[in-house]
């Protein structure tokens, strides 16, 4: 899974108003996924989480951004019944 995957969904999970730090989103990615992100690796995945604007940074948390949020969490399509099959005349 890709680590912007792993933050968004750590971002979203946590709910904090203001944002998440990268200490508690790298905690609940240990205890959820049980994987470790190097330090790098996340700072790297945040900084192009804010270029792409998947991400907002408040100071020294991250934010899902609004579009983000939508397309996350937009309902799909429900899909229309089948029409009943008419019978064949004997």
């Amino acid at each position: 899974m890709a680590t912007i995957q792993l933050i968004t969904e750590a971002v979203l999970a946590l709910k904090d108003r203001t944002g998440s730090s990268v200490i508690a989103i790298n905690k609940w990615i240990e205890a959820e996924k049980k994987t470790v992100v190097k330090k790098h690796v996340m700072k790297a995945a945040l900084k192009t989480g804010v270029e792409k604007g998947l991400l907002v940074q408040v100071k020294n948390s991250y934010k899902v951004s609004a579009d983000a949020k939508k397309a996350l969490t937009k309902p799909k399509p429900k899909k229309k019944p089948a029409a009943p099959k008419k019978k064949a005349a004997p």
